[in-house]
């Protein structure tokens, strides 16, 4: 659950600031890229875990409100995850998240298998423990799945992780975290050495894209006035997995995720901000 305060300026260490506003909104990173790609056109199954709180009742709700298939979805005892966002006054947002339920996703069940089995496309996070994450992977590379990460919360990954994924799908700052390379080209050609295909998202200046043996494609941004960024970057990786389970190119594919970011940036919010596919396609039309 998204917990949002909407201040001017976001406080300094040991200094209190007035609110102007504060949402709870239905989020995580996994839930959030789910209800993207759910609006985005796909048929999706989640596998995660909520808390047995009023949070998992609502988080579940929210899931299936949005057609998603929870029978992957756990209710475990406990509190479910919350995410702690601060959102300033040019709609930048710092984040705290504290996993409660996520924890628990350690490993895969036998059902949680057959849901992949079929699957056009596995999507996945790190805001649950990376032996689950690792589990899916696999399961996902023995059924022919195509695997995209994205790595965030930033953390070492472990080469057997990365054997398993055919795009790594980072921001800027996680692709620094990974590398040690600031800059966006350098990062992208050390990661293309773990992984096939690579897209590094660049918030306003777009997404970069790369893969073996082709020269990267950079796509802008498209030029709205942000209300809150919060849900961006999840609705960009929901998208680009739609459409790349689709059959587009990877161009195409880019360019239609930055146009489904771009509307989510224009309302508060993480995943009530998502636009459906007509909205994305009327967008298509409308800025070409």
């Amino acid at each position: 659950m998204d917990l949002v305060a909407y201040v001017d300026t976001v406080p300094a260490s040991g200094e209190t600031v007035q609110g102007r506003q504060f949402r709870q909104v239905p989020g995580g990173k996994g839930a959030n890229q789910a209800v993207a790609a759910a609006r985005a056109g796909a048929q999706v199954c989640f596998l995660g875990a909520v808390g047995d709180d009023a949070f998992g009742v609502q988080l579940r709700t929210t899931l299936v409100d949005n057609g998603i298939d929870v029978s992957g979805l756990r209710t475990v005892g406990g509190p479910s995850g919350t995410a702690h966002i601060v959102v300033d006054g040019d709609g930048n947002n710092s984040i705290i998240v504290v996993p409660g339920a996520n924890g628990t996703v350690t490993a895969l069940r036998e059902g949680d298998v057959r849901l992949l089995d079929g699957a056009r496309a596995l999507l996945l996070q790190l805001e649950t423990p990376l032996s689950g994450v690792l589990a899916a992977a696999r399961a996902g590379r023995s059924l022919g799945v195509t695997t995209v990460l994205t790595p965030a919360p930033a953390r070492p990954l472990p080469a057997e992780l990365l054997d398993c994924v055919d795009v790594l799908l980072p921001n800027q700052h996680e692709a620094a975290a990974l590398t040690g390379h600031d800059d966006p080209e350098q990062a992208l050609a050390a990661l293309l050495e773990a992984v096939p295909e690579v897209v590094v998202t660049l918030g306003g200046d777009g997404a970069l894209y790369g893969a073996r043996g082709h020269e990267p494609i950079r796509v802008p941004a498209l030029r709205v006035e942000p209300v809150d960024t919060t849900g961006a970057g999840d609705t960009f990786c929901g998208a680009f997995a739609v459409a790349r389970a689709e059959g587009q190119d990877p161009e195409s594919a880019l360019r239609f995720a930055a146009r489904a970011a771009a509307l989510s940036v224009q309302r508060p919010g993480a995943s009530t901000s998502m636009p459906t596919r007509p909205e994305i396609d009327a967008f298509a039309d409308a800025s070409s």
